[in-house]
C-alpha cells in the first residue's frame, strides 16, 4: 500500500522534494477532480496508452511507496493511468509582459485576424487534441473540460481570419490565474496571438497570471518567467471564484495598440500552455 494515500484533492499536500516529476497520481478525472486539482495548481497528464501507464508504474512505484508521491482518490482504482504534475519552478506570463515579436506585430497590422472567447469551446479543444499522439488529451478529460467550461472555469479563445478558425487556445481559470491548457495553430502565428488574447482578456476581467506549467523556448519567446512553486501557490489560495472572460469580437491588432489590454507594442520581457498545431507546441502546458 502507498504510504501517502489522501480521499481527494482538499487534503492533498505536495511533497517539497518532488520537483520535476508528478506529484500525484489519481485515476478520476471527472470534473469536480480535475477542478480540485486546478485549485491546488496540479494538472493531469493521462496515459496515452497502457504501455504509458506500465512506465508510470515502474518509473515511480518506489517514490509512491516513499510517501514522496501520493495517491488521490479511491485505493480500489489504478492509479497509474493518470499522472498529475506541479512543476517547481513553473513558467508564468504577466498579462501585462507578453511579448510578440516583430514578425507578429507586423502581421497584426494587417488587420486580417479577429479574436473571441468562449465562442467554440469544443472547437478548439478537439483542434488542440487532433494529429497529435501519443495522446495526453483524452477523451474523458475532453468532457471534464467541457462541463467545467459550462460552469465558467474552463475557456477558450478563438484566433479567425476570414470566417476561419486558425488559432487557439484554453485552460482553466482559478481567481486571478488562468491556467494554460494547450493551443493550436492553423497559420502562422495564431498560437502567439491566442495567448496574447488570453492575457488581453484575463487583464480586462481582473486576472493578473497565466500559468502556462511547461517551461519552453516557445513560452520564453512570448515573456514566460519562472516562478517557485511556493511562490505560485499562495496566489491560487487568495482566491477560488471563477472569473468571466470578456467574449466579444475583438480585432487582433489592438494587441499591439498603447495602452490597450495591459498591453505595450511588443509586450516586455519583464517576467505551455500545452501544445500548438502545426505543429503542435507540448507545454502550454504539453
Amino acid at each position: 500500500m502507498p504510504v501517502s494515500c489522501c480521499p481527494g484533492w482538499d487534503s492533498f499536500e505536495i511533497a517539497p522534494q518532488v520537483t520535476d516529476g508528478p506529484v500525484a497520481f489519481c485515476a478520476d478525472l471527472g470534473p469536480a477532480s480535475v477542478l480540485g486539482a486546478y485549485k491546488n495548481g496540479i494538472f493531469p497528464f493521462p496515459a496515452a496508452d497502457e504501455y504509458a501507464r506500465n512506465i508510470n508504474e515502474f518509473r515511480y512505484e518506489d517514490q509512491i511507496a516513499a510517501g514522496e508521491i501520493g495517491v488521490v482518490g479511491s485505493p480500489h482504482d489504478d492509479p497509474f493511468s493518470v499522472a498529475w504534475w506541479s512543476p517547481d519552478p513553473r513558467p508564468v506570463i504577466r498579462v501585462g509582459a507578453v511579448h510578440l515579436g516583430r514578425n507578429v506585430r507586423k502581421q497584426l497590422r494587417r488587420g486580417h485576424e479577429w479574436t473571441t472567447a468562449n465562442h467554440s469551446f469544443r472547437r478548439v479543444a478537439e483542434e488542440c487534441r487532433a494529429g497529435r499522439e501519443p495522446r495526453w488529451f483524452s477523451d474523458a478529460l475532453l468532457e471534464s473540460m467541457v462541463e467545467l467550461h459550462e460552469q465558467g472555469w474552463a475557456h477558450s479563445i478563438e484566433v479567425w481570419q476570414d470566417g476561419d478558425l486558425i488559432g487557439g487556445a484554453l485552460g482553466v481559470g482559478v481567481g486571478r490565474t488562468l491556467s494554460g491548457d494547450s493551443m493550436f495553430s492553423r497559420r502562422p502565428n495564431a498560437a502567439r496571438i491566442a495567448v496574447a488574447d488570453m492575457a488581453a482578456r484575463l487583464a480586462r476581467a481582473g486576472g493578473t497570471l497565466i500559468d502556462a506549467q511547461w517551461d519552453s523556448p516557445f513560452l520564453r519567446s512570448l515573456g514566460a518567467d519562472l516562478l517557485p512553486r511556493e511562490d505560485y501557490l499562495p496566489l491560487l489560495a487568495r482566491s477560488a471564484e471563477h472569473r468571466a472572460l470578456p467574449r466579444e469580437p475583438l480585432p487582433a491588432r489592438r494587441l499591439i495598440a498603447p495602452g490597450r489590454d495591459g498591453l505595450t507594442p511588443g509586450g516586455t520581457r519583464s517576467c505551455g500552455i500545452r501544445g500548438s498545431r502545426a505543429p503542435s507546441v507540448p507545454g502550454f502546458g504539453h
